[in-house]
């Protein structure tokens, strides 16, 4: 029985996503990223090759941990500017028939009871093809943005974001009936009060009491996507997640995270097979694979170690700034993004990664596999991806961004 693979595409609505420094390559597009046409353009791109959707990344907040300030991630444009992915969603549905969109939004700095009509009313006008990956955020600039002196812990990030979705499930799924919009032009009934139920929650976190301000819209619910690997991540997506976003540089970690996952799913009641994890990855093809990889040794040349550096310590909480290239990468936890430095330590114990070598491997296309050749090769490498990792079933290909005739 053959074995159907899912595709998604990963970009960000920034000048420059996760491949640092590679902006400035003569073919970069990534200035064009505030171009509406630019993204009607990759949407109809993904459609025409048959992608299953499109994920938009997002972060709140700038990354300033390397060096203890900006300066680095500005220099950089290390996910700065960047814009709202939210805003360009509807141009994009507007011009495909088919693609899903899947956005990233942190419920730390989103109000439950206003965005929940964000993301119905996005589900309006994709006809029910918007999903939600659901963050919490992880970067102390953006609590200190927001108006606090530091986030929140990573656990009680997650005890709140079970009470944020009780509210979302409350507000999408409980207030308004099916047929509620009558809109009648005899009667004069647009709604039937007696349909729509006002909300009330009394929380810890959360006191709402109200009715949600659109009608129910084709999913309801969108399709939730969650990216935490940590124990209370994989928890929270056992519950509620239909898609799980994982990124690990080798086939051992991501196997032990595809297992992790399943079996948090089945504690929850569910089928492990219920979600579909998609394993981010980066492919560089080429006629052959030795033009392959000429095209990667050309991106090297462009790639910068400190926006790569500053990235990895935005998510992991460690200043890498002062760290010697040759220096091996240690663990450490704290209330960053947890999995970020255990992908490059405990969760392999048999590979040993040195300061430089991330720097090396995240500088093109971020933490998760680069995988270079021609057409067959990585046509067949793909296939061996999804028959070793304990049955990961879905794929999520970074976007370089490059004129049509070098795209990656």
């Amino acid at each position: 029985m053959k074995k159907k693979i899912l595709f998604n595409a990963f970009d960000m609505n920034t000048a420059v996503h996760q491949s640092q420094g590679l902006w400035r390559h003569p073919n970069d597009r990534s200035g064009e990223y505030k171009s509406i046409k630019y993204w009607q353009n990759l949407a109809r791109k993904l459609e025409e090759g048959m992608f299953d959707g499109l994920f938009l990344a997002d972060v709140t907040g700038i990354y300033d941990v390397y060096g203890s300030n900006a300066d680095a991630a500005l220099r950089n444009a290390v996910q700065v500017p960047s814009n709202d992915p939210f805003l360009i969603v509807p141009p994009m549905a507007d011009v495909t028939k088919h693609l899903g969109f899947g956005i990233t939004g942190s419920l730390t700095y989103e109000p439950p009871y206003t965005f929940a009509r964000k993301m119905s009313t996005l589900d309006h006008l994709t006809n029910g093809r918007v999903g939600w990956n659901i963050v919490t955020g992880y970067l102390n600039s953006a609590a200190k943005a927001a108006g606090a002196t530091s986030q929140t812990g990573h656990d009680t990030r997650y005890e709140i974001a079970e009470e944020y979705m009780e509210i979302m499930y409350k507000l999408w799924e409980g207030c308004w009936e099916d047929d509620a919009v009558e809109r009648n032009r005899e009667t004069g009934i647009y709604v039937n009060p007696s349909k729509v139920h006002p909300v009330e929650h009394d929380g810890t976190y959360f006191r709402l009491n109200g009715i949600h301000l659109s009608e129910p819209s084709p999913q309801r619910t969108p399709v939730l996507y969650q990216a935490g690997a940590s124990s209370k991540g994989q928890t929270f997506a056992g519950r509620h997640a239909e898609c799980v976003f994982a990124s690990s540089p080798t086939k051992k970690v991501l196997t032990s995270t595809v297992k992790k996952l399943r079996a948090a799913t089945q504690e929850q009641g569910r089928s492990g097979d219920s979600i579909a994890i998609f394993g981010m990855m980066t492919l560089i093809v080429g006629g052959t694979d030795a033009q392959a990889q000429e095209k990667l040794a050309e991106y090297r040349k462009y790639a910068s170690h400190e926006g790569a550096l500053t990235l990895m310590s935005g998510w992991s909480g460690i200043d890498f700034s002062s760290c010697d290239p040759n220096e091996p990468v240690k663990h450490i936890k704290n209330d960053s993004m947890q999995t970020a430095i255990d992908r490059f330590t405990i969760s392999d114990p048999n590979r040993v990664w040195t300061v430089g070598e991330v720097a090396e491997h995240i500088a093109v296309g971020g933490s998760g596999p680069l995988i270079v050749g021609s057409a067959e090769t990585v046509a067949n490498e793909l296939q061996q991806w999804v028959e070793e990792t304990a049955s990961m079933d879905s794929i999520l290909l970074m976007l370089l961004r490059r004129t049509p005739s070098t795209t990656s």
